[in-house]
């Protein structure tokens, strides 16, 4: 796995992330944590988890983010509305990101890489994001089908500075990779300087989900440098920038 000071501009390397979205359910935490420790294709997965939500356990929360810190990099994933709705309805997201992330760090899990619910952003979570000092997987390179024409998102192919109107800039490292897209590269090549696959903690109930990206990391380690999402926030400068306004869509 290359280190920070091998991360190279042109590189071809992979990352893998799970959107840990059930935390607390004992079957679906089991089957996430032996696959971060059994790390299939040579990949430390990074848990981007969502926080406990009121009324759950914060105390079992905290002992499997930090289990979870051990195996691999850890990052924040928000739910703007509830833990079964990902995207906002109501509120500020901006505040709700520097709220999280003040619990979590107050907690000492200095979390550094953030991906929104539901693909949300917007420039002030974009703003936040660049001042509490994270890196973010927001963006993606295809766009999901469940999102209205007009819903907000970013998209990007490639690792990239997000410009943003305040004068400060984002690194985004863009999510490129479903379980699915991952599947169908093994006939196909994979495009760009990085692979960032991602996966749901929830798929890992599925027999047919779980045995597929098992395979699919295997194959895709083989074809790629494997790295982690904290190695390339470390080590990683894009050559690319675009403006918040231009990465929309």
């Amino acid at each position: 796995m290359p280190h920070t000071g091998d991360i190279l501009p042109g590189g071809r390397y992979a990352v893998v992330s799970c959107h840990v979205e059930r935390p607390l359910d004992d079957e679906v935490w089991a089957r996430f944590a032996a696959l971060q420790d059994r790390r299939p294709g040579g990949f430390r997965i990074a848990a981007l988890m969502r926080p406990p939500d009121e009324g759950e356990d914060e105390v079992a929360w905290l002992g499997r983010a930090r289990a979870a810190a051990g195996r691999g990099p850890l990052g924040l994933h928000t739910h703007w509305t509830a833990p079964d709705h990902a995207r906002p309805t109501a509120g500020d997201p901006a505040a709700r990101v520097r709220e999280q992330t003040d619990w979590l760090r107050s907690r000492g899990l200095d979390v550094r890489l953030f991906c929104g619910g539901g693909w949300y952003t917007d420039e002030n979570v974009a703003s936040t994001l660049a001042d509490l000092g994270y890196a973010d997987c927001t963006a993606t390179a295809f766009r999901p089908r469940y999102l209205e024409d007009d819903a907000p998102r970013l998209g990007a192919r490639d690792p990239c500075y997000v410009e943003l109107a305040n004068g400060r800039r984002l690194l985004e490292l863009p999510t490129t990779h479903s379980i699915g897209m991952l599947a169908r590269g093994v006939l196909l090549p994979y495009p760009g300087p990085l692979v960032h696959a991602y996966f749901h903690d929830t798929d890992l109930r599925d027999p047919m989900r779980r045995s597929a990206l098992g395979a699919a990391l295997v194959f895709l380690g083989a074809k790629r440098w494997q790295t982690d999402l904290a190695e390339l926030q470390r080590g990683l400068r894009p050559v690319k920038t675009m403006s918040f306004p231009n990465s929309r869509g």
